[in-house]
């Protein structure tokens, strides 16, 4: 594991692409014989879908979503919808993190009240300790704790959702003052 004095390496690369080939794996076989659509929650899931989607090896779409929180109740909106409707398809709705669950469920609701055939749910990373509310994801890549992470889609202030390993953040402070520091500390290694 690489480190740094603000933030440490907590899964790889090669961990990642391990776990996403089995993911993969098991999505071809309970997908067989099926056409599904993959329904992309954008910004942060990118990454982890395109790795995803070109493993998986019977026909499929691809779709994207961006959502958006309102105010203090946590209210979502749609800031990007579909653009295939999902009537009658075998929908999965891939995140790169659940943390309460509460946008995955919203999410599960709104492809069933659309009419999908199936609703399953492919997250990487899984926080269990900040569930508010029971929430299926069956192809889940990593529990982790609560700390805040960066990389592989997870961003700080947009940035650092290239990093191609998944990093806790140990110190918020330097971050606030200069998002840039652990692209610093990175290339210094």
């Amino acid at each position: 594991m690489t480190e740094c004095s603000c933030a440490v390496e907590v899964i790889s690369e090669a961990d990642i692409s391990s776990r996403v080939a089995e993911l993969s794996e098991a999505m071809v076989g309970d997908y067989r014989g099926r056409d599904p659509i993959f329904v992309i929650v954008l910004n942060g899931a990118f990454p982890f879908a395109a790795d995803l989607v070109r493993r998986f090896d019977p026909p499929c779409e691809v779709e994207f979503l961006a959502l958006n929180r309102f105010g203090e109740s946590g209210r979502i909106g749609i800031s990007m919808d579909l653009m295939a409707p999902v009537f009658e398809r075998d929908v999965i709705v891939v995140e790169e993190i659940v943390d309460t669950g509460l946008t995955l469920k919203v999410l599960r609701a709104m492809m069933r009240d659309r009419g999908a055939a199936s609703v399953s749910a492919a997250a990487l990373l899984d926080k269990t300790r900040r569930r508010l509310t029971d929430v299926p994801i069956e192809y889940r890549g990593f529990e982790v704790g609560d700390e805040f992470l960066l990389g592989y889609g997870l961003d700080w202030e947009g940035i650092y959702r290239n990093l191609r390993s998944i990093w806790a953040v140990l110190d918020l402070q330097p971050f606030v003052e200069d998002p840039a520091v652990l692209w610093r500390a990175l290339r210094a290694h």
